[in-house]
């Protein structure tokens, strides 16, 4: 899905100083929650390890995980994402694409991906791609956590349409099911504007099963699954997907 008219892939367009604007302060206490529940899955139990935060966004996951005694590595696309972790983060940042991580093979002893930042891509492969990246970058025996949406929950719930206004901007939202994705569309106008921004969303939705699947055929062995960062058992109810893999 292109953003904005102008054919690029819509996480280029939408992932910007737009985006820091409209979602100014994400909760950094759930951040602090999710990263206490990888160091529950990961059972690394030694300080120091080194730890990929892949899609890492403004970073807000990376200050946890150095307190947690780690030694992160925030990756991203987004310059203006990247220049806002590293307001807030003095560790190293890396600008690349998920599915082409410069980083050795067996170099980290475990990558995140929090917050729903994977089924971005227009082919299925381009994702298992991820995955495979995943793998390489991994130690063997080293531990991957994923951080999904529950996709059945979203589509029983989706809300169509909402509006709201955030740091004097309104915000329109519509969202619909187009296949075996969620598409978002989003515009964002100033006040006294003379038309809107337009940005998209698109999110393919992995069933839990899927992504086991996907994981294992990546030599990730799946270790567990969770429903919320409080580590609730995944049911279709709960709020978020996690799962946790191991690097054969």
């Amino acid at each position: 899905m292109s953003a904005g008219g102008r054919g690029e892939p819509w996480f280029r367009d939408w992932f910007g100083e737009t985006y820091l604007d409209v979602y100014p302060h994400r909760d950094r206490e759930e951040a602090r929650r999710a990263v206490e529940l990888f160091v529950d899955a990961a059972g690394l139990g030694r300080a120091g390890g080194r730890v990929l935060d892949l899609a890492c966004g403004a970073g807000r996951h990376l200050t946890p995980l150095a307190e947690a005694g780690f030694r992160p590595i925030g990756l991203d696309l987004s310059r203006p994402l990247l220049r806002r972790a590293a307001a807030s983060f003095g560790g190293p940042l890396v600008r690349a694409d998920m599915r082409a991580v410069p980083l050795a093979s067996g170099s980290m002893d475990a990558v995140v991906q929090f917050f729903t930042s994977f089924g971005y891509f227009e082919d299925r492969s381009e994702d298992r791609r991820v995955l495979e990246e995943v793998r390489r970058v991994l130690r063997p025996g080293g531990t991957f956590l994923m951080d999904f949406l529950n996709a059945e929950k979203v589509r029983r719930e989706l809300v169509p349409r909402d509006e709201k206004t955030i740091g004097g901007l309104r915000v329109r939202q519509r969202r619909w099911l187009e296949g075996d994705a969620v598409v978002k569309r989003i515009e964002v106008e100033e006040p006294g504007g003379e038309a809107p921004e337009i940005h998209h969303e698109r999110v393919r939705l992995y069933r839990p099963e899927e992504l086991e699947e996907m994981m294992e055929a990546s030599a990730l062995r799946v270790l567990g699954r969770a429903g919320g960062y409080d580590g609730r058992p995944f049911d279709e109810d709960a709020p978020r997907l996690l799962l946790t893999g191991e690097a054969t």
